[in-house]
């Protein structure tokens, strides 16, 4: 997809003030870059996203990779359409126990009520941390 898919404002500020007071902004979420077609957030890795033995938690992977997912196919469609995941596939591939992971998210399918999303999370020398797709029913909000 080379054309920008998105059909509300493309502002980091309204992205991430969207998510601050939810468990996206507890966890550290943050949205850094908005591309024509693709999205990137990172999240630390502290505290409040390891598991006991101090390791990146599976859980706090899969939010990322579901946030970006999620807030991408929300900007996406039109003003007074959301989209809601239905279908989470993640895959850890290398451990993690501290600094920054990124994400980067792009559509595989943008439809009318369906949307595939596919997210790498990567640590800071670009190295796979997790990867995985989101599958998403497209909602249109009543006034």
């Amino acid at each position: 997809m080379s054309d920008a898919i998105w059909k509300k404002p493309t502002d980091l500020a309204i992205m991430n003030n969207f998510s601050k007071e939810c468990m996206v902004g507890h966890i550290g979420i943050e949205f850094i870059e908005i591309g024509p077609d693709y999205l990137v957030a990172t999240m630390p890795v502290d505290h409040r996203t390891v598991q006991p033995l101090g390791l990146l938690h599976g859980g706090a992977s899969a939010s990322l990779l579901e946030t970006v997912a999620s807030v991408g196919a929300t900007w996406a469609v039109g003003k007074d359409d959301f989209c809601v995941g239905v279908e989470l596939n993640i895959n850890h591939i290398k451990a993690k126990r501290h600094g920054l992971v990124k994400a980067i998210g792009r559509p595989l399918q943008l439809g009318g009520t369906i949307q595939v999303w596919n997210v790498d999370i990567e640590d800071e020398q670009g190295g796979m941390v997790a990867t995985g797709r989101l599958t998403l029913a497209v909602r249109h909000q009543k006034a």
